[in-house]
């Protein structure tokens, strides 16, 4: 039990819970103050603060402050502006946003499959590879695999799992226009990157506009598709 500068008992170690003083300030006498609260006076256990509601611990509450043996503070009403009219909900601005959904592409792997012939022969079409949606921002979205040794933590990662082995650790790029729209870039990856039905990479550092619902598949069975919602 700590002692107050009124010679109060408190289980509060920084503050008295009986007249709110700091624990360990210089004595004061009860006569050249106010008169102290006493024990009985406390507000017994269970009792909830009637200024905030919170469950009070002792004389002060822990929420908001308020002293349990004091008036209930007045709530001044704040008055509500009626001169700007409330905007109906179907005039609500709505802000474009892009968003990049990955999954397993299964007809993306068998042309991959068949183009390498047996050097692709030990990567395996994932058995579960469930969607992962990437919300677009700000000016450019590097896609590729993280390697913490080397630095690189690409904002779309692809690690997995399940992990593409065919995915550069800094594959592509996705570049913000000043219409709205994206541009892919190819960062000279080890295998490339195509664009919708395509067959031709595209060459490596050379921006390619994309569209809603364009989709660019990178590695052995990735396939990235732009959404704007």
């Amino acid at each position: 039990m700590a002692t107050c500068p009124l010679g109060h008992t408190s289980t509060d170690e920084e503050f008295c819970e009986v007249c709110g003083r700091e624990i360990g300030g210089a004595p004061v006498s009860a006569t050249a103050d106010a008169p102290p609260a006493t024990e009985a006076a406390l507000p017994p256990a269970g009792t909830t603060c009637q200024s905030c509601g919170a469950a009070l611990a002792g004389r002060f509450c822990e929420e908001c402050g308020h002293d349990s043996l004091a008036p209930v503070p007045e709530r001044v009403p704040v008055a509500v502006s009626s001169d700007v009219p409330p905007v109906p909900a179907d005039r609500m601005p709505e802000e474009a946003t892009w968003t990049a959904t990955v999954t397993a592409d299964r007809a993306y792997y068998g042309s991959v499959m068949e183009a390498d012939g047996p050097d692709a022969s030990g990567i395996t079409f994932p058995p579960y590879c469930p969607d992962r949606h990437f919300p677009l921002a700000g000016k450019e979205i590097s896609i590729g695999r993280s390697s913490r040794s080397r630095g690189i933590l690409p904002d779309i990662d692809l690690l997995g799992p399940p992990e593409d082995p065919g995915v550069s650790h800094l594959h592509a790029l996705l570049l913000a226009q000043a219409d709205g729209t994206w541009s892919i870039v190819d960062l000279d990856s080890a295998n490339g990157t195509l664009v919708n039905d395509e067959q031709k990479p595209l060459r490596p550092n050379v921006p390619r506009p994309l569209a809603d619902g364009d989709r660019v598949y990178i590695g052995a069975w990735t396939r990235i598709t732009l959404r704007h919602n």
